[in-house]
């Protein structure tokens, strides 16, 4: 993000918000990592920053501890692990055993079922394993106090061992010898001390050579001796030789771990970096948690949807005093884009632009913003402000000059993607000549499409904005009863500076106030009274305008579903003459049998032009009923797709069931020309692919009941009975599907459906499913002594 001039940061004390956050980091890298934050332009670079601080303030929340803590930096380790021959000490890998212990932490904590609680914190270790062998090669010679364990070498063991022994006796002997020189006088009250790593006797000078030893030092004073006995020397010099001999173990166990530990390098600096990452979200998560901040709405192209802000910094100073913050609404969109902010000093015009920087500044950092979850924020590339004296001695230049120069940058390098605020547009020189300066740049901002918060005392800006578009006006409302101001930002109208009333209430002399109105004029306070009718009677129009608009969509809407509904209910009317017919047609179906047994009465009578001529009859019935299902087929099933908006073709791979009966989900495994092979389960179709309709992807659900069946998916020998005994209705309905959709692709005739007679659910089922096919030429029981209710017969045409 560019950012104009240098001292942003500190104009809208963002560095105030890096100095908390820095105050909550647990390591010191993690505090390097917040002194250089980085402000991304990229939206789903900030939307995943503001993600995991939001989930990581959830855990706060929810009291989900995350197992991070104090750690210290690595990077003395990480740079010499990478020179050969470098050997770590006991307190370098008690810093790095420290680290891996709080990464191994984190690990487990994933492990708790909350990766799907939190999956953009998990997302930062999901692809990384883990590495214990690592951590146990630690631990193995390095306890949690940094200090090499006895156990981490045979030789250690031994050495240690012998430490103690020797010691041992050095005290029994050394006991002995204080006894016994005690008792002679020889010692002074403080009998023993310790000079040069040994343990020796404390002894006044005029006795020193009545005491067999090695004298190690005097007092200053040089009346006390400090004599190492002769009986202990040995003993000392023994433990003297052990100790070095533990150090140089030490040294070789030590080097040895070294080499271990350097091929795992490039994970340690990669759980090192995880560490810090972890550390900088959680202090920004702290920060959330003290502003109650969440992340708003966000938008790739720049939009400002601020509703109930707060200044972060305020908010955090008047929550500490116990005092309220006023919150504030801005919406600066593609028809408002700059807004002009006028009113009272000391009304809050100053802070509500530095809010606005501010939380533009946190956005684009990953902090969320103390703002309602309602909001809508967008992503700028560039952010230039103007605030306070920019006077500078070095460079030579005047406040208003420093102002101009500042000015020229904005509009050399300023596009629609800039963010622009400026405090007291126009002011540090003659207020004509600064005000026409001031609205040639704010037109020239507005021709470049910036979005922009400028405040001002001027009215030719507040008359600039109420005449172009791309500009408003807003202002801070003051309260006249108490001549306060309320802190209070209003969008839509200009507010005026209130001078003489707060010049009053000052309590300047009354003559001079006079003075100054007598100065003014009338015309001045006019202007201000015209343009705040002006802006409210716009106001007031914009906002017709938008109820008519909203009433005039709420009647396409109606429209749309009013023919919406019509065609539906034209489609049902179409659906319910089709079924009436295919019940016709099947009740036809039924009494066929009736006929066949009638000519063969007639065969007998040898009647046969009467036998001719009924089922001449018959058959003209049945193909007449025929050609209208047909027709009205077409007209359900086809015609009325064809309104339908969505007209892509079918293509390989979709899900998709026949238009006419059955409701199974089926898998398109190819095309050609205007025939499909689709795949039912195991079962494969060809079928046309106007008979096809769009599904949605199938539910894998494993079935708990068993399937009892006959049916094979080949149609050389399929077998066409089915028993759903002991099955429940929607599985019983499903099989019902693929042991039909078998028969027609084997040329069934007749199906065998057992499903026993019980309390009739599973039977009303199978009727109402054998409905959706209208190959189904006659439904009917079988006879009493083959199974009667509980047995459906089948006839398929």
């Amino acid at each position: 993000m560019l950012l104009a001039p240098n001292d942003v940061y500190e104009k809208l004390e963002f560095d105030k918000i890096k100095e908390w956050l820095d105050r909550q980091c647990l390591g010191e890298t993690g505090r390097q990592r917040i002194e250089n934050l980085v402000l991304h332009t990229q939206k789903f670079m900030i939307d995943r920053l503001l993600n995991e601080a939001a989930e990581f303030k959830t855990t706060l929340e929810e009291n989900h501890h995350f197992p991070l803590s104090n750690y210290e930096s690595l990077d003395e380790e990480i740079r010499m692990l990478n020179v050969a021959g470098f050997v770590m000490s006991e307190q370098q890998l008690k810093r790095l055993a420290d680290n891996i212990r709080v990464i191994y932490r984190i690990f487990q904590f994933f492990k708790r079922d909350k990766r799907e609680s939190y999956p953009s914190l998990y997302d930062i270790v999901r692809n990384i394993q883990f590495n214990e062998d690592l951590l146990h090669a630690i631990d193995r010679v390095v306890d949690e106090e940094g200090k090499i364990r006895s156990d981490a070498s045979p030789e250690l063991m031994r050495i240690r061992k012998l430490q103690i022994a020797k010691r041992k006796e050095l005290d029994r002997v050394f006991r002995v010898v204080i006894n016994e020189y005690k008792s002679k006088g020889f010692l002074k009250d403080s009998v023993e001390s310790f000079r040069n790593g040994r343990r020796v006797l404390s002894a006044p000078a005029e006795h020193k050579r009545k005491i067999r030893g090695i004298i190690h030092d005097e007092s200053a004073t040089g009346k006390t001796a400090f004599i190492e006995p002769e009986a202990v020397i040995q003993i000392n010099n023994d433990i003297f030789d052990l100790e070095n001999e533990e150090k140089r173990e030490i040294y070789r166990i030590l080097r040895d771990l070294t080499e271990t530990i350097r091929p795992y390098l490039p994970l340690i600096q990669e759980y090192h970096s995880i560490i810090a990452r972890y550390d900088v979200i959680r202090a920004k998560a702290l920060l959330a948690n003290e502003l109650d901040a969440c992340k708003p709405k966000l938008k790739s192209e720049p939009f400002i949807g601020i509703k109930d802000g707060y200044h972060p910094l305020l908010f955090l100073k008047n929550k500490k005093e116990g005092k309220k913050t006023i919150p504030f609404t801005l919406h600066l969109l593609n028809q408002n884009r700059i807004l002009v902010l006028s009113g009272p000093n000391a009304g809050g015009k100053s802070i509500a632009l530095k809010s606005l920087g501010l939380m533009q500044l946190m956005l684009q950092s990953g902090l969320l913003v103390p703002v309602s979850p309602e909001s809508e924020m967008g992503v700028f590339e560039k952010l230039f402000i103007d605030i306070g004296d920019q006077q500078s001695l070095e460079d030579e230049l005047s406040t208003y000059s420093s102002r101009l120069r500042n000015m020229k940058i904005f509009l050399d390098q300023c596009d629609e993607k800039t963010l622009i605020l400026i405090d007291e547009f126009g002011s540090g020189t003659d207020p004509k000549i600064g005000g026409s300066i001031a609205e040639a740049i704010l037109k020239e901002l507005n021709r470049k499409k910036i979005f922009g918060l400028v405040t001002t005392h001027y009215s030719n800006l507040k008359i600039f904005a109420y005449k172009n578009k791309g500009i408003v006006n807003g202002s801070m409302t003051f309260d006249m009863d108490n001549l306060s101001p309320t802190y209070e930002l209003a969008v839509g109208k200009p507010g005026s500076s209130y001078a003489f009333e707060i010049a009053e209430k000052s309590g300047l002399d009354k003559k001079i106030i006079h003075y100054a109105k007598h100065k003014t004029g009338k015309n001045e306070k006019a202007i201000d009274e015209l343009l705040v009718d002006l802006q409210r009677e716009k106001q007031e129009l914009s906002e017709r305008l938008a109820k008519m608009e909203a009433q005039q969509q709420s009647f396409d809407k109606l429209v749309k579903n009013y023919e919406r509904m019509n065609n539906e209910l034209e489609y049902r009317r179409r659906k319910l003459k089709l079924d009436i017919k295919e019940q016709n047609l099947q009740a036809k179906a039924h009494t066929n049998r009736e006929l066949e047994k009638l000519v063969r009465d007639i065969r007998q009578e040898q009647n046969l032009e009467k036998a001719k001529a009924l089922l001449k009859e018959n058959k003209t019935e049945r193909e007449e009923m025929s050609k209208e299902i047909h027709e009205l087929q077409e007209s359900v099933y086809y015609t009325q797709d064809k309104k339908q908006k969505n007209d892509a073709p079918i293509e390989v791979g979709e899900f998709v069931k026949l238009r006419t009966g059955g409701g199974d989900v089926a898998k398109v495994e190819s095309i050609h020309k205007n025939n499909a092979v689709i795949l039912v389960g195991q079962l494969r179709m060809t079928v046309k692919v106007r008979d096809l309709q769009r599904a949605d992807t199938p539910i894998t659900a494993p079935r708990k009941g068993k399937v009892n069946t006959d049916t094979v998916t080949t149609t050389s020998n399929f077998v066409n009975k089915l028993d759903l005994r002991g099955m429940r209705r929607d599985e019983a309905i499903r099989t019902v599907e693929l042991f039909v959709d078998e028969a027609l692709i084997a040329n069934g005739n007749e199906l065998r459906i057992i499903h026993g007679k019980g309390d009739g659910v599973l039977r009303r089922a199978v009727r109402q499913k054998l409905r959706e096919y209208s190959a189904v030429q006659a439904v009917r029981h079988e006879e009493p002594k083959h199974g009667g209710d509980g047995v459906t017969i089948v006839e398929l045409g």
